[in-house]
């Protein structure tokens, strides 16, 4: 009686070895380091990874370890002082092709990493993580409105047959110009732009026999044009946030133009921060076919039409009217092209601009069409001893191809330099093109954010719980309470080896979820120890007391359990940031402990009294 199968003793080990392997690597720490990734998704190659080894090795700076990672090169440093100025270091030498950023890297063996093995992440309130602090550029979003405003009132004019003789945006840039040849065109075209936009001001003027309506924003919607700019960069970077991957972000506005993003746990910064701070969008345009290009170059570009370059650096000349942006864009997939295998993304638009893009291929087929890749980037360079901030804008044509067929709401563009470059501007796109450029105007790894106190006091509080469960059950259940010891140990190391194997983060809500599990785990223990000695007061005899015990108190245990992981469940469904965090500790806590309490102990009192004769049990 009270013997296990062999297998279930094998199952048993191997489960506790599996949580075991799995729960060292959060006993090796991190290493500070700096990573460091090329912009475009372009490779760091071997001459790329000797300037940065000089550059360090110039300024006396030690670095611990160099290696390769897959988007880039991973510099670990002895200390915090070390990795500060080689990030400084790199940012000021290499600053216009690659992006670097602060990181903790886990200091784990290669042989666990070879595992795929690796320590859980911990939230910003445990270990920190990323910090990002970006301000909104209102100037630029006030001047996509005007631009924006420029191409729709040409197009209700089109549509609605007012003829005009131009229009454009004013120096100032919160107005548009519309020059008329008469006043009856200016007064047909006030109606119509009146009652399509009624936030819109009209100020009719007369200048030299020519009839003018100044078109101006309103006040009131320059602050909705700010606010909905701001809006729409919070939900663009929390859908870049989650395309990430990351636990339990924080994406929330700060004032009136700036936006607090916090990454807890994460690993790649440097991927995080090319990612948030791209402001990455695409342009479709026709392109002018039998151009004189070295007009254009000399300065005097055909009327209505705009010079650019290609990625290899030739001349093209464009029309300068857009026919769909990335605003229009829903969906965008990365892929590979079949005919000739080179990275394509596939492009999914909205009504609007399915519509621009039917119209358009459907009147030039036979013409060729350009794709403008677009990036808005802010770099800082030390200038006399002093860190100055540059915007520069990026245009390039990465796509040229003539139009075959028309087409409307899904095609492809190729043109790209490699499937990363493919997969970061699908993600980009997929995301949502940002309303304005964002700068990035602080950018931290940061520390504990309730405090090393409050740290120490969690830490302190599981201990503490843990010793004195473990103190009672000894001195009250005597062998059976030091077999329940070693039960609640193991389930300890469960919980932290199934908190890495799904990289979940552990915030300071999570080790209270912890404390709690530390008491149920045991909960059951003294539910089963109980029922035995019910059973021996009863006359039955020690074995049959112990195979009772276990038996009739499992529905007991299982009913307890079961309802706590529903309202653990619930508490996840409905809860936000640290309650999931809790929720989730406590959900892993209570599978683990059902495994230990009942699995474990019977299997270690198998061991202990099983198959023999016994006269009285230490219990």
């Amino acid at each position: 009686m009270n013997q296990y199968p062999v297998w279930k003793y094998v199952l048993i080990a191997v489960v506790i070895l599996t949580g075991a392997l799995y729960a060292l690597p959060n006993l090796y720490g991190d290493d500070p380091s700096v990573q460091v990734s090329p912009l475009r998704g372009a490779p760091i190659d071997d001459e790329s990874r000797m300037r940065v080894t000089e550059l360090l090795k110039g300024e006396g700076i030690t670095f611990k370890s160099f290696e390769k990672v897959p988007r880039g090169m991973l510099i670990r440093f002895n200390n915090t002082e070390d990795q500060l100025r080689a990030k400084d270091l790199i940012d000021e030498k290499m600053g216009d092709n690659y992006v670097s950023a602060l990181n903790l890297s886990p200091a784990t063996p290669a042989w666990l990493s070879a595992l795929n093995a690796a320590p859980m992440y911990l939230g910003l309130d445990l270990r920190g993580g990323v910090h990002f602090l970006m301000e909104v550029d209102m100037v630029a979003a006030m001047r996509q409105a005007g631009e924006r405003y420029v191409s729709d009132l040409r197009s209700i004019l089109r549509s609605e047959k007012v003829r005009y003789l131009s229009i454009a945006k004013t120096s100032s840039g919160n107005a548009v110009e519309i020059k008329f040849r008469n006043a009856s065109d200016r007064d047909a075209a006030s109606a119509i732009i009146r009652k399509e936009y009624p936030r819109l001001l009209l100020e009719p003027e007369e200048r030299g026999g020519d009839a003018f309506l100044i078109v101006t924003i309103s006040e009131q919607e320059i602050r909705e044009i700010k606010k909905m700019a701001l809006q729409q960069n919070v939900i663009t970077l929390r859908n870049r946030v989650n395309e990430l991957g990351v636990a339990e972000p924080v994406v929330q506005q700060q004032g009136q133009n700036r936006i607090v993003v916090q990454l807890p746990g994460i690993q790649d910064t440097a991927r995080a921060k090319e990612i948030l701070g791209a402001t990455a969008t695409l342009e479709f345009r026709m392109a002018v076919e039998n151009a004189d290009v070295q007009a254009a170059l000399a300065g005097r570009p055909p009327v209505g039409t705009r010079l650019y370059k290609e990625r290899n650096g030739s001349p093209i000349l464009l029309k300068k009217r857009i026919i769909v942006t990335g605003d229009q864009i829903i969906d965008a997939a990365s892929g590979i092209e079949q005919q000739n295998g080179s990275p394509t993304v596939f492009i999914s638009l909205d009504s609007k601009g399915a519509r621009k893009m039917a119209d358009t291929t459907r009147d030039n087929i036979g013409k060729p069409m350009a794709v403008v890749f677009i990036e808005n980037k802010v770099d800082t360079k030390r200038i006399d001893g002093e860190l100055v901030k540059t915007k520069r804008k990026i245009e390039e044509v990465i796509n040229v191809a003539v139009i075959r067929d028309q087409f409307s709401k899904r095609f492809q563009i190729t043109g790209l330099d490699s499937t990363d470059e493919a997969r970061d501007l699908a993600l980009l796109l997929r995301a949502g093109a940002l309303a304005a450029p964002i700068e990035i105007v602080e950018e931290r790894t940061v520390g504990p954010s309730l405090g090393q106190e409050n740290i120490d006091q969690g830490v302190a509080s599981v201990v503490t719980g843990f010793i004195i469960v473990m103190i009672f059950m000894a001195v009250w259940y005597r062998i059976f309470g030091l077999v329940a010891n070693i039960a609640l140990t193991v389930n300890l190391v469960m919980i932290v080896a199934v908190l890495s194997m799904l990289q979940a983060t552990l915030t300071l809500p999570g080790i209270a979820g912890i404390v709690l599990t530390v008491g149920m785990a045991v909960d059951a223990n003294v539910l089963i120890f109980e029922r035995i000695r019910e059973e021996i007061r009863s006359g039955n005899s020690p074995q049959a007391s112990i195979n009772a015990g276990y038996d009739k108190a499992l529905s007991t245990i299982a009913d307890a359990n079961i309802t706590t992981l529903i309202a653990a469940l619930v508490l996840y469904a409905f809860g936000t940031g640290p309650i999931k965090g809790f929720a989730i500790t406590l959900s892993i806590g209570i599978v683990t402990s059902m495994f230990t309490a009942i699995m474990g102990t019977r299997a270690v009192i198998n061991l202990i009294y099983g198959g023999r004769k016994i006269k009285k049990l230490a219990i």
